[in-house]
């Protein structure tokens, strides 16, 4: 390992390269090719599978597994960040849920239908783990990799480099997946494993790259035997802190809100534009591949923004922009000529906005923790908050959805949460100039 100072370039940018590295799995594996691999192999006898004695609709049980991962993750984070910032050993932390989440997905190579569907369900939901475990401890760097001021750019370059990256292994995917005569192979079910096991390599390969620079033990922590123990009490500490720092919880309440909003539209936009408004495969993987330009771009303006009139206001305007996502994705009509039109255009509109609070999100919060040497803590809150999001939101909208008989309701109910969080960001008082 090289030792770098604290804002050094290369440190900022090995950093950064982590969201290069995972980042594949959140576009190849939660959005774009496993969803619809998954649904493809377990389509016979109408979409109706059958695991653990138990017969369940195939999507119903993919999202079941997400939840299970979340809720996991949701459990786990606090207490092992209390014992990583107890340890000093969150770098230890991070490549083990790196290595789990590499190789689950990996392991999905070897899923090929009704007959192995405990890989595929197995596989989702390690992978899942690891993923949002190890962002837990990537996040909690931040603070000891830049400075405050530094934040909102370097906040953004992560979310930029980790859209960039996987653009690219998801362009060589669709090219597979689309045209396997390219490749000379004739077996359907070859394109979509490979870019399983493309993916795998490809987040544990270049994380190397950041576990080479990345510093471990940075306050030179000398943990006694009983460090599972001591971990927890520091989790205790840093718990009854936050109901001291007004700021901080002002902050997670909006995060809260918003995320429902943010996080449920990432995950349900897709089914939303096939199932109800009846746009096309091909042409949602087009709007995926927009979303994540744009939102390259839009990552890099608002962090630009937020350094002339500071982070709160600025994502209040993120927010707003959000809650007319909501409101338009409420009046698309599936039988405008025009529909597809307006659906490009919602997801352009999606991409501009979802780099920038994703960013803005992680750097401010980064910035209104108090001086501290229990960084993996703290922000095990903030993922357990964005953990929590995910399942009242997925279930809100289902719900919605199952009463009403129709997901646009759902999007109008969302927009009432970037309303909620805009009203709780408008509470917080301002201490200084970079918040």
């Amino acid at each position: 390992m090289i030792a770098l100072q604290k804002g050094d370039k290369k440190l900022i940018n090995a950093w950064a390269f982590y969201d290069w590295a995972n980042s594949v799995y959140s576009l190849v594996i939660a959005t774009a090719v496993f969803p619809i691999y998954f649904e493809s192999v377990t389509s016979d006898n109408n979409g109706i599978v059958h695991f653990l004695g138990m017969e369940i609709n195939n999507s119903s049980l993919l999202s079941y597994s997400l939840s299970i991962s979340f809720l996991i993750v949701a459990f786990l984070s606090p207490i092992l960040s209390g014992i990583a910032d107890y340890t000093g050993n969150k770098k230890r932390f991070m490549q083990f849920f790196c290595y789990l989440g590499s190789f689950s997905v990996m392991g999905l190579f070897f899923f090929k239908g009704q007959d192995t569907l405990w890989i595929g369900v197995l596989g989702t939901i390690l992978a899942s783990i690891g993923f949002w475990g190890s962002i837990v401890f990537y996040n909690s760097y931040l603070p000891e990799i830049a400075f405050p001021e530094q934040h909102d750019r370097v906040s953004a370059k992560g979310f930029m480099f980790g859209y960039f990256g996987s653009l690219i292994l998801l362009a060589f995917n669709l090219t597979m997946v689309m045209m396997p005569e390219w490749y000379g192979i004739t077996d359907s079910s070859i394109p979509a494993r490979i870019s399983f096991l493309s993916v795998g390599i490809w987040w544990m390969g270049f994380a190397q790259i950041t576990f080479h620079y990345l510093p471990n033990n940075v306050f030179h922590k000398k943990p006694e035997k009983d460090f599972i123990f001591k971990g927890l009490r520091e989790l205790k500490v840093v718990f009854k802190s936050l109901k001291e720092l007004t700021r901080l919880k002002q902050f997670l309440t909006a995060f809260f809100l918003y995320s429902i909003g943010v996080q449920t539209v990432i995950l349900l936009a897709g089914i939303f534009g096939k199932k109800e408004l009846g746009i096309t495969t091909s042409k949602l993987i087009i709007i995926i591949l927009l979303i994540n330009v744009v939102a390259i771009f839009g990552a890099f303006l608002f962090s630009r923004i937020s350094e002339k009139i500071g982070n709160i206001k600025t994502l209040k305007i993120t927010i707003v922009i959000w809650g007319f996502i909501c409101f338009a994705a409420y009046l698309l009509d599936a039988k405008s000529q025009y529909i597809d039109l307006q659906f490009y255009v919602l997801g352009g509109t999606i991409g501009m906005v979802l780099g920038a609070i994703q960013s803005l999100s992680r750097s401010t919060y980064s910035k209104l923790l108090p001086e501290t040497e229990d960084h993996a803590t703290y922000f095990s809150f903030f993922d357990v908050t964005e953990k929590i999001s995910i399942v009242v939101g997925t279930f809100i909208f289902g719900f919605v959805a199952s009463i009403t008989n129709s997901m646009r309701n759902s999007f109008f109910i969302l927009a009432i949460f970037f309303v909620l969080g805009f009203i709780v960001l408008s509470f917080m008082k301002k201490s200084d100039e970079t918040v």
